[in-house]
């Protein structure tokens, strides 16, 4: 396992132990981390990536373990700096990047010096499991990663037990849902399938789906959402397949101005917060 050295300090005479770096654009390592914004680079190596301390962090503190994460001084915060001695304590190769190498391999615009490498977080849906009142979240058919993680960070904060995405268009390890999510896309059970398996498994599982759409006289606030509870939402151009409507209990949002739909991810987080509301 690779070593990095902790940064000059007042008191230390001798540094530790150096770290391997790397400071080419073409290095192999790079090359693979440019390579993994490719959704079949992630499925095939069965990985995701984690960028910023913030959504590293809170990945860490709720269990994610790396498999290797590579570091910038030229772009970290100093204070940050810790965290590398917590990432070595779990076992995690850590590879410091230059300046230019690591602005290749980031996806932000403004790199804060920390990216990882991670298992996906994406869970069979039969795997996952649920207590007596769930509520579940099912996103279907979601094509920007910007709003799946949206929703998925609302799920964290509203109690979701789990966020089901159904016949998806992006995936749960696209680094963009992780950077939107904030990293809570470890902390909440995540699962993909398609939409017909996911019916059946809210179906055998006892909970009674709510879908949002405009095309009901029922108001959300109107419908019981403190029992064993699905709230479906669609995709931005389409909503949800009218195959849902026939299964559940199809509920709106009250909409006073002109415009007839809200963004997926705020209907998502208004009706969350009624169940949240309703449950007390």
């Amino acid at each position: 396992m690779s070593r990095v050295s902790s940064p000059p300090s007042a008191g230390r005479s001798e540094p530790r132990e150096a770290a391997t770096r790397i400071t080419s654009v073409t290095n192999p390592r790079v090359k693979w981390l440019v390579g993994l914004r490719r959704r079949s680079a992630r499925e095939r190596d069965d990985v995701t990536v984690v960028e910023g301390y913030d959504e590293l962090r809170l990945a860490l503190d709720v269990g994610m373990r790396p498999q290797s994460v590579y570091v910038c001084r030229d772009l970290m915060r100093a204070d940050t700096w810790p965290l590398v001695e917590d990432v070595h304590a779990l076992g995690a190769e850590v590879i410091e990047l230059g300046r230019e190498p690591f602005r290749k391999a980031s996806y932000r615009d403004g790199p804060d010096g920390w990216l990882a490498v991670a298992p996906d977080p994406t869970r069979r849906i039969a795997d996952v499991r649920l207590g007596k009142t769930p509520l579940v979240l099912v996103c279907e058919g979601i094509e920007k990663p910007g709003n799946l993680g949206a929703m998925l960070r609302t799920a964290e904060a509203a109690g979701v037990e789990a966020v089901i995405a159904a016949s998806p268009v992006a995936d749960w390890a696209n680094p963009n849902v992780v950077r939107a999510s904030r990293g809570t896309v470890f902390a909440v059970p995540v699962a993909a399938a398609p939409s017909d398996d996911v019916r059946r498994w809210l179906t055998d599982r006892g909970l009674t789906t709510v879908v949002a759409t405009p095309d009901t006289d029922t108001l959300v606030a109107d419908v019981d959402l403190t029992g064993p509870v699905a709230v479906v939402v669609g995709s931005e151009h389409d909503g949800v397949d009218r195959s849902w409507l026939s299964a559940g209990i199809p509920a709106r949002l009250p909409m006073v101005g002109r415009v007839n739909s809200l963004n997926v991810a705020t209907s998502a987080a208004l009706v969350l917060y009624e169940a949240l509301r309703q449950r007390g």
